[in-house]
């Protein structure tokens, strides 16, 4: 071992105001103290970025139903634990798995908001027909991710991957990409919600403008080959919209809500990214989807669970004391709607950031084509349930909500045969039976019995007809 160092020379004691002092070498001092001072920043630094990294809520990643912040750092750290966990061998194989197509005509099919009530009935449909469909979704508590889980376990058991990942997560993207040449990409996740975007407006920002980039900017830069894009837009473009029913002709740059403008500047981010890159792009704008496995935020399911529980629920009028009328939109109707135009989309065209010749570019209404009074709905829910609602009329505030929507659908039946076919009383008999089914609902009424008398009925009128 090597001697110490001699230090006798290098200070030495001094009485100053009774107390001994040491003078120690200030070029040693210097040099330690600098060595000592380094090694802490790093440290401090490190302990720094690791809370950053950890705690810090980003705007770009706050998608949740809760508070903004702590949205934000529930996403943030499913994007960093999604670093972590995607990617390997194992990993590689069972994205290919639910990716292949049982035959080579089938379409490969990468689903985003695959958890969410059209993406799951829309990748159960895909699945079903013989495509290979890969889904992904953040599972963000907008509503009960509870949910969410439920049919991701569904999905499962009928053979889809769905990864829990977000759409702003570009190095998942790209991976997933590398790993599979999709051929389609059905792009349904969103911050949903009208009323919402008053309370959490970055949210909407993040999922439906910035995730949009995101998924536009893989699919046109990095994908070879790119994919044809079909995207939720949603009715809420129209707006202040006047003239029905709603044609794709018609306006739509008076918003009526942050969420209409984040839908309608998604159709514009649309056409540039055709006009510049070649992606073939087709919107499709959603008219009050409905149906079993729905958003417990829509009102047919909060109504649903008001009424059962004997809470008074909410019905708006308009000033004039018009009622509030939605064209309800059966959710395998819309599916049979976003599998057309799955089918009829036309390659893209470009290949390496760059744009070979003219590409396709779309947007469909896809709707019922039928508007009824919400006061409607209500009515067939209190039949079916056996139980009155306790309602309470106020007039429509100015909250984003419009008074009335329906839906021209000529041109999504010309290209590829888009006919809605369920009214609203069988959608929401086929609702109510799920729901009581899926909560396990006791009523004392026998929602079930009720439900398979209505049945035999229209069997009857069916088979007499």
């Amino acid at each position: 071992m090597a001697s110490a160092p001699d230090t006798s020379k290098s200070f030495k004691l001094e009485r100053h105001g009774g107390y001994l002092l040491r003078r120690i070498n200030s070029t040693k001092v210097i040099a330690a103290s600098s060595h000592l001072l380094f090694r802490a920043s790093i440290l401090a630094t490190v302990v720094l970025i690791l809370l950053f990294t950890l705690h810090y809520p980003p705007l770009l990643l706050s998608h949740s139903g809760a508070d903004a912040s702590s949205a934000a750092h529930s996403n943030h750290r499913s994007l960093l634990s999604s670093a972590v966990a995607y990617g390997g061998a194992a990993w590689e194989r069972e994205v290919r798995r639910s990716a292949t197509p049982r035959s080579p005509s089938g379409l490969t099919v990468l689903v985003t908001g695959a958890a969410g009530f059209v993406g799951t009935h829309c990748s159960l449909a895909l699945k079903k027909r013989g495509d290979g469909v890969v889904g992904l979704d953040n599972f963000n508590s907008y509503y009960d991710p509870s949910l969410k889980r439920a049919r991701q376990s569904l999905l499962s058991r009928h053979g889809v991957l769905v990864l829990d990942a977000d759409i702003n997560d570009t190095p998942l993207l790209t991976k997933l990409f590398d790993v599979v040449p999709f051929s389609h990409v059905l792009h349904l996740a969103a911050q949903a919600g009208v009323r919402y975007a008053m309370r959490n407006p970055q949210s909407y920002v993040a999922s439906n403008v910035a995730g949009l980039v995101a998924l536009f900017e893989i699919a046109a830069k990095h994908a070879d080959p790119q994919p044809a894009v079909v995207w939720a837009s949603s009715s809420s473009v129209y707006g202040l919209n006047t003239a029905t029913p709603f044609s794709e002709l018609h306006r739509t740059d008076r918003p009526a809500s942050l969420y209409a403008a984040t839908k309608k500047a998604g159709e514009a981010i649309a056409h540039t990214y055709n006009h510049i890159y070649g992606l073939s792009i087709t919107g499709l704008r959603f008219f009050t989807v409905y149906g079993p496995w729905g958003r417990p935020d829509m009102a047919y399911f909060s109504f649903t669970n008001d009424i059962i529980s004997g809470k008074p629920i909410t019905l708006f009028r308009m000033q004039d004391g018009t009622a509030v009328q939605r064209d309800f939109t059966y959710i395998d109707d819309v599916v049979k709607g976003c599998l057309g135009a799955l089918d009829t989309a036309k390659p893209s065209t470009g290949s390496g950031s760059k744009k070979r010749g003219p590409a396709q570019l779309r947007v469909y209404n896809l709707g019922n084509t039928s508007p009824v009074p919400v006061a409607k709905m209500v009515g067939i829910l209190e039949e079916l349930l056996g139980k009155k609602a306790k309602k309470n009329v106020v007039t429509l505030p100015q909250n984003g909500d419009v008074p009335y929507t329906h839906a021209n659908v000529s041109l999504a039946e010309k290209d590829f045969g888009y006919r809605p076919t369920t009214d609203l009383a069988t959608g929401l008999k086929k609702f109510v039976k799920w729901y009581v089914e899926y909560y396990g609902v006791k009523t004392g009424n026998n929602v079930h019995s009720k439900i398979k008398k209505m049945e035999e009925k229209e069997a009857e009128e069916e088979a007499s007809a």
